[in-house]
């Protein structure tokens, strides 16, 4: 299994830079740290590690990324919470954001 990501800023319409991120996983009750990683200048992390099967969870710091911008924003995080059935796929967890909304799909 293989992950990554893509953060694009709604507003300006281009990639979202500098998006601190984390990777947990859950065993049981708890959320366990698998990986810390920065989006780069596209606006991606293209290796997030080999979770592997399960519940995984990806949380972004939006606020750290429009308090740079000097942005106001309501959502100082966004998390993506997915279940991963396949561990030979690759899975791409895209975000697509905004100050004051965000979507997510799963990508290819």
């Amino acid at each position: 299994m293989s992950l990554s990501t893509h953060v694009l800023d709604a507003t300006s319409g281009t990639p979202a830079a500098g998006v601190a991120v984390s990777v947990e996983s859950r065993s049981r009750d708890a959320w366990h740290l698998v990986e810390r990683a920065t989006t780069n200048a596209d606006g991606r992390v293209n290796d997030l590690g080999d979770p592997g099967p399960g519940v995984h969870r990806l949380t972004f710091d939006t606020a750290g990324y429009f308090g740079r911008l000097d942005v106001q924003a309501f959502y100082p995080e966004v998390t993506v919470t997915f279940e991963v059935t396949d561990p030979d796929a690759h899975h791409h967890v895209p975000l697509l954001l905004s100050p004051f909304a965000y979507s997510t799909y799963r990508g290819s």
